[in-house]
């Protein structure tokens, strides 16, 4: 993208609306280096107008008393219409970020309407309320609206994280606040764009770009009355403790260090072909990516010369080409870190396979080459940090139960996957690994399941049930033993709860 995106106005209460301040944020292209875009940076007196905003709209009931299917087919017109804006989308975050912009339609807009459309599965469905049996008699226990929801997102999938937190929230009947990252808020406007049109009320949805100073205004606000955070492990302990201050309830979706682990028996070509797209995909800056790679020992030697022409192969460039696999990182800090660590890696032992530094081919932007260390540790720092760029390491174990040993050696557990020719056997391997998500013999992230991490890689799920429920409070009504009349699913029934 050429032409500079301006807007002068912030999302706030449903409507386009001048800032309390006069910051702007400047996004700048990380393949050219050249600003490409200017917002407002919102300020602490509009964070105060956008929770005023929500906090009226759902202490009224204007879209928390809705029907349910009133909720549903708004939510659905906004589901419909980034599927039709995909193409628009995907090129506005590729300028931001530097996504590769022909997986960045699949991964930055596709994928976030289909995180809508498993939402609307999951309402559809889902008990808002239920009778019990208690002890005392008979119970009935309601699922209502948590209330004002904070929504913290970050640059690297910002549609997909927001739709994770936005969807179960505007479906339950919360109003929302979203903050976006000051390196990637052009898109948010097309998003604020489809939510009025989609109906949303006035009051219910607005969107903030900032930076952490403003989050944490946010966050600590005495008006909300949930978080959903993804980001680092460092800004999620932060989160937790200025939410804490208001007891405000708090879903945090971290890092990750996840292992692909290989067994003696898989079909190298399938894992290898399975693995690096998800090992460096959005230039290796993605939570879930498969950062490192158990190989035995008895197979080191083949499987490291595999990836290491697999890697090498990756075609880097403007994130714009259609060839281009590998585009830069987000920002020079970003590609600084990467850099740090590869010399780190070195300094510890380990083998640059291929790779190692800044690509020759691009003279601007914040590139570094896709690369891959060998015989590393998994007590070096490169193994244990989330390094958050296109560097991963080959680890080598010599049976399966130190290859299971390592993976869960970690101070995360969000992803990971197994290779075999025994999916049985792969699926009983996957029980024993201590993280969220694990695929075998594939990489999937299925939004219909739930989502999130053990360890440091968070509290609390996004998708399915499960992470629906994060945006429900539990309420417990006791009915006379002759049941009085009430039925359990009266207003479920015709949609009115939820």
């Amino acid at each position: 993208m050429t032409d500079l995106i301006e807007h002068g106005q912030l999302y706030i209460g449903g409507r386009m609306t001048d800032p309390a301040g006069t910051d702007t944020i400047e996004v700048v292209s990380p393949h050219s280096e050249q600003v490409i875009g200017r917002v407002p940076h919102a300020s602490r007196e509009d964070v105060d107008r956008a929770v005023a905003a929500a906090r009226e709209s759902f202490d009224s009931g204007v879209w928390a008393d809705r029907p349910l299917a009133e909720r549903i087919e708004v939510v659905t017109r906004i589901k419909d219409a980034i599927a039709v804006r995909s193409d628009e989308i995907a090129r506005i975050i590729s300028s931001e970020n530097g996504t590769p912009y022909t997986s960045g339609v699949m991964v930055q807009s596709l994928a976030a309407m289909m995180v809508w459309d498993s939402a609307l599965t999951v309402a559809r469905d889902f008990p808002y309320e239920e009778r019990r049996a208690g002890v005392l008699g008979p119970l009935l226990v309601r699922r209502e609206p948590v209330g004002v929801v904070a929504a913290v997102v970050p640059w690297n999938v910002p549609q997909f994280t927001a739709a994770a937190k936005l969807a179960p929230a505007l479906l339950a009947g919360c109003s929302a606040v979203l903050k976006v990252s000051p390196e990637t808020p052009l898109d948010a406007y097309v998003l604020a764009e489809i939510a009025t049109e989609a109906g949303l009320p006035e009051g219910v949805l607005s969107i903030l770009p900032a930076d952490r100073e403003v989050s944490e205004y946010l966050v600590g606000h005495p008006g909300v009355d949930k978080v959903s955070f993804t980001g680092s492990v460092a800004a999620g302990k932060r989160v937790m403790e200025v939410a804490a201050r208001n007891l405000t309830r708090v879903t945090l979706e971290l890092g990750g260090k996840s292992a692909a682990v290989i067994l003696p028996d898989a079909d190298l070509d399938a894992a290898v072909a399975g693995i690096v797209p998800f090992a460096w995909m959005i230039n290796g800056q993605a939570c879930v990516a498969q950062t490192r790679i158990l190989a035995p020992r008895s197979h080191y030697a083949e499987i490291a010369d595999r990836f290491a022409a697999a890697a090498s192969a990756l075609v880097v460039g403007d994130p714009m080409d259609p060839a281009t696999e590998v585009g830069p990182l987000v920002a020079e800090r970003q590609r600084q870190r990467s850099l740090d660590y590869i010399a780190l890696g070195q300094e510890e032992g380990a083998k640059v396979l291929t790779g190692g530094g800044r690509p020759a081919a691009q003279s601007t932007g914040w590139y570094v080459e896709p690369t891959l260390f060998g015989e590393v540790g998994n007590g070096m720092r490169i193994a244990r940090e989330e390094i958050f760029g296109p560097v991963i390491c080959l680890i080598p174990y010599e049976d399966e139960a130190e290859a299971v040993r390592i993976a869960n050696d970690s101070d995360y557990g969000l992803s990971g996957s197994v290779w075999t020719a025994d999916v049985a056997h792969g699926t009983d391997i996957a029980r024993r690994v201590r993280t969220g998500t694990y695929s075998v013999n594939t990489f999937s992230l299925d939004m219909l399941g739930p989502f999130g991490g053990y360890k440091n890689s968070g509290l609390g799920r996004e998708f399915g049930p499960e992470g629906f429920g994060e945006y429900l409070e539990h309420k417990m009504i006791h009915l006379p033993a002759d049941g009085g009349g009430a039925g359990a699913g009266a207003g479920a029934a015709d949609g009115a709860e939820g």
